[in-house]
């Protein structure tokens, strides 16, 4: 099934949650809606479910208006960051309950339980009840109830929140293997920029109640369209600057006269230039490179990362971001001198979210 929202708004008082927003989710794609707190990630999620009114605009399944559709007739699976399960009823009772409120048979809610409990691997707990299971496990459950009657779409909000790290870990590409077997529309909620980074076709980045920039993880990555992009996906090192000459390639930070491709761009310009931690290289004292961009900075932290080190530089009085492999941090010292490179292609030029902004990498 299709979703397709045209120009959803709402308020909370004063306050404006959702302002305008368009969106169309493709048949059995995934798409993440991710934000900070306050974004309308919920509130978008909740209006696709039927537990908000918009105050304007429009939803639709496939060719059909579901306007006032109130939320059971919807026929959507719907998982929460609390589980909502039932204290009262067992791992089957619960994963049964939409069936025997849809009156079916009893023979097909025992095949159709017995198939949920192979699907969400929940063999062998049956007969117990919610607070004798795992968080893991109680989201199992939650899936495996949400997934019991078919539906045509699948509603997260925030469904792995709540989990330590490694379970988190695991289940997460669990839900996205049986996302993609069973080829179901999915609207996935999170906060958690590498949860909607690797279990989603598209990310739509939301702010203010609107989609920042909509695309496939490696684009929202690799080329933001704004500081705001950037900034919140993954961490990236952003220096505010000013088009020296478009022709050649070239802006001014601090002083610094940088290279980077400026399609489009006019020399007096105000841009952001975002280059990425793993994008910039330390050299040694002397030593030559064909990167075509170089900062003179002082080392401050070198943090352990298991895969990577990341280390800390002091570039103009900001602290820049750098990682590199484990190899090529055991020469360095806090407080030495460094030079930092990058090439002009790994250099990606932004407007800046709000004019004006002296942004810091964070």
């Amino acid at each position: 099934m299709k979703i397709t929202l045209r120009g959803l708004s709402k308020r909370f008082g004063s306050a404006v949650a959702v302002d305008g927003l368009s969106l169309e989710v493709r048949e059995g794609e995934l798409v993440s809606l991710v934000g900070g707190s306050g974004c309308g990630k919920t509130t978008t999620l909740r209006m696709i479910a039927g537990f908000e009114a918009p105050d304007a605009g429009e939803i639709w399944f496939d060719d059909r208006l579901i306007g006032g559709v109130p939320p059971r007739q919807r026929g959507l699976g719907i998982v929460f960051q609390s589980y909502a399960l039932f204290p009262t009823m067992t791992v089957a009772e619960n994963i049964a309950f939409g069936l025997r409120v849809a009156r079916w048979p009893e023979v097909g809610i025992r095949e159709r339980v017995g198939e949920m409990i192979e699907l969400m691997k929940l063999g062998g707990l049956e007969r117990r009840y919610a607070n004798q299971l795992s968080g893991g496990q109680q989201q199992r459950v939650a899936l495996a109830r949400a997934l019991a009657r078919k539906p045509p779409a699948l509603l997260l909000d925030e469904p792995l929140s709540a989990l330590d790290a490694k379970i988190r870990l695991r289940l997460r590409g669990e839900i996205r293997k049986i996302q993609q077997d069973l080829g179901i529309t999915t609207v996935y909620v999170t906060h958690d920029q590498e949860e909607a980074l690797s279990i989603a076709d598209r990310i739509a980045v939301m702010r203010d109640g609107r989609i920042e920039q909509i695309g496939a993880p490696e684009q929202i990555y690799a080329a933001p369209r704004t500081d705001f992009v950037a900034d919140f996906i993954g961490i990236s090192n952003l220096l505010p600057c000013r088009v020296v000459s478009a022709a050649q390639g070239a802006v001014e930070w601090e002083g610094e006269r940088l290279r980077a491709r400026l399609p489009g761009r006019t020399d007096g310009e105000r841009v952001m230039l975002s280059v990425r931690p793993e994008k910039l290289h330390l050299l040694a004292g002397g030593a030559s490179g064909s990167e075509a961009n170089r900062l003179e900075g002082v080392v401050e932290v070198i943090t352990f990362l298991g895969p990577v080190v990341r280390v800390e530089v002091t570039v103009h009085g900001r602290p820049l971001w750098v990682d590199i492999p484990h190899a090529g941090a055991r020469a360095l010292e806090r407080r030495k001198p460094v030079t930092l490179a990058f090439a002009a292609d790994d250099a990606v030029i932004l407007a800046p979210s709000d004019p004006g902004r002296d942004a810091i990498a964070r």
